[in-house]
């Protein structure tokens, strides 16, 4: 095998090791990151970025290496800052570091703050090589690039469905559609995300508590669209909001008093735009979730809200679970209530999908492809 062959199968397969270590940890709002240095192929120090505030991975990886980062290759899986933010560059530290190559998986993409950090190194000396395993380096970075690009929270769609499309019975029972293991599934999902949301007619259905239960994690913020302003002040989100931080997101138009009376209960009250048809601008709701440093959002319904989410195509995820059930009542809406496609060939879809079962339920998962949208006639 060729010497430059072999040197490309070793980078791949230490980017993976860093790509690995990326998925740990907390940073939001910050990217995850993972960081592995080496000489040739004997790891010396690795790490990743664990929360906001503490090292970089790249930090964290040098420090494990201690002197044997003299003279080794350090993979990380984004471009090295060369800013000062909560912490100093690892740009610095990296040549301070005495490291001789650097390995990254994709660029920074944020364009909030100076670059640089691969021409910095290339100006010390140190020999930088870009794009190494960049698809995966770019997904494991996915919602935290449309959070600094477009100013938006990145939104994942998640439903709970029988065969024939149905959240519910003919009485309005949603408890329980699918089983134990789709739930705990829901749970560690949930944990992965900086908010959970759901729609007023959900809250006064349900009175979900929308916490990681029966899985360990930390809880995210709840959100509640809610555009008038019904959320009941008994309802178990609001009384635990001064426990787990809880957001109401409502219209311009909504009572002052009433959100006033959820503020006083220590739920944040968000007001954005009115929609032609009275509903919140979701597109407005996911910007101001991002200025108030929420990078993802994981929306489990309802009918409407998901409806008015994908005829806005927001979202960027599609999360399923399947029961093997059948519900079929006449005159109530399916999982997601909007007019939808005229055609199948213009329908969002997930591509691709991922299957796997959970318990006697199937689960699909994945990015949504929308259809490009007709050209106007002349």
């Amino acid at each position: 095998m060729p010497e430059n062959a072999a040197l490309s199968e070793l980078d791949a397969e230490l980017m993976a090791r860093a790509l690995e270590l990326g998925h740990s940890g907390d940073p939001s709002p910050n990217p995850h990151v993972g960081a592995v240095v080496a000489r040739e192929r004997e790891i010396v120090g690795e790490g990743f970025h664990n929360m906001a505030g503490d090292d970089h991975a790249e930090i964290v990886a040098l420090r494990a290496a201690g002197d044997k980062a003299k003279g080794a290759t350090l993979y990380v899986t984004i471009e090295p800052c060369n800013h000062t933010g909560r912490t100093g560059p690892c740009a610095d530290a990296i040549v301070a570091a005495g490291i001789k190559r650097v390995v990254i998986g994709t660029r920074d993409p944020n364009p909030h703050v100076p670059g640089g950090g691969v021409e910095k190194l290339r100006e010390r000396g140190v020999e930088v090589v870009t794009g190494i395993l960049e698809d995966e380096a770019k997904r494991l970075i996915l919602p935290w690039t449309k959070y600094v690009t477009k100013g938006a929270s990145y939104l994942s769609l998640k439903l709970a469905i029988s065969l024939d499309g149905r959240v519910a019975t003919r009485t309005g029972i949603s408890k329980w559609i699918t089983g134990p293991k789709s739930r705990a599934r829901v749970h560690a999902l949930r944990a992965t995300y900086d908010a959970v949301m759901v729609g007023i007619n959900t809250v006064l259905a349900d009175d979900p508590q929308l916490t990681v239960r029966d899985v360990s994690g930390r809880n995210p913020v709840r959100v509640i669209v809610d555009s008038k302003l019904r959320t009941p002040a008994d309802s178990r989100l609001v009384t635990t909001a001064r426990e787990t931080p809880t957001c109401v997101i409502t219209t311009v138009d909504a009572p002052v008093a009433l959100g006033e009376q959820l503020e006083a209960a220590g739920v944040a009250v968000v007001r954005v735009p009115t929609t032609g048809g009275g509903r919140c601008d979701m597109a407005a709701a996911l910007r101001a979730l991002a200025a108030r440093e929420v990078v993802s959002v994981l929306c489990e319904g309802g009918a409407e809200l998901a409806g008015s989410l994908l005829a806005g195509r927001l979202p960027s995820e599609l999360h399923v679970f399947i029961a093997p059930v059948l519900l079929g009542p006449r005159g109530i809406p399916g999982a997601v209530d909007w007019a939808g496609p005229e055609a199948p060939a213009q329908a969002p879809r997930i591509d691709p999908p991922t299957w796997e079962l959970c318990g006697n339920d199937a689960y699909v998962s994945g990015p949504i492809v929308y259809p490009k949208k007709k050209a106007p006639t002349e």
